[in-house]
């Protein structure tokens, strides 16, 4: 499913009618409400959509054919997934998580530090966890330490400073 990505897990179901409750996996939570179908992990068929609202900090949908609890217990702890061409656009200098996982970190000066395993969420930056053997690095996703990120590529160059990268 590597022309897949994610946008949501589904953590429980809510109510008896057949909708799922699901964590949103994106900075749009309104982008739920532009899709006509989903995909759900796995699972062959296409979802079409029939409703979606929200509850607190979670999205609530409900899908076309589904109009009992029993009908999506199945679905509970699975990724809700879209086709990458069906993606938002995002504005310059930004990046999808699945884009930036598995790029190769370097140094300014050309060494090759590790690969991006990882990309938290902890607050006002994202934060790449860089892995190389048993070391792991931390290092904030901000123009002051990222200096390129080529795709192309499959490269991220940084300029750590002391104390990053030891």
């Amino acid at each position: 499913m590597t022309d897949y990505i994610q946008i949501g897990k589904i953590v429980n179901t809510h109510g008896i009618k057949g909708e799922l409750k699901v964590i949103p996996l994106t900075d749009d939570i309104e982008r739920f409400e532009k899709l006509d179908t989903i995909f759900i992990e796995k699972e062959e068929d296409e979802f079409q959509v029939k409703k979606v609202w929200y509850k607190k900090n979670f999205v609530i949908l409900k899908l076309k054919g589904y109009n009992n609890i029993n009908d999506v217990l199945k679905f509970k702890n699975r990724f809700i997934l879209i086709h990458k061409d069906d993606a938002i656009e995002l504005p310059e200098d930004s990046y999808f998580i699945f884009e930036i996982k598995g790029l190769d970190v370097y140094h300014i000066n050309g060494e090759k530090i590790g690969k991006v395993v990882d990309v938290l969420q902890p607050g006002a930056n994202d934060v790449y966890v860089v892995k190389n053997g048993n070391k792991e690095y931390l290092i904030p996703a901000v123009k002051e330490f990222i200096k390129e990120i080529n795709l192309e590529e499959g490269k991220i160059v940084i300029d750590p400073i002391e104390g990053m990268i030891e």
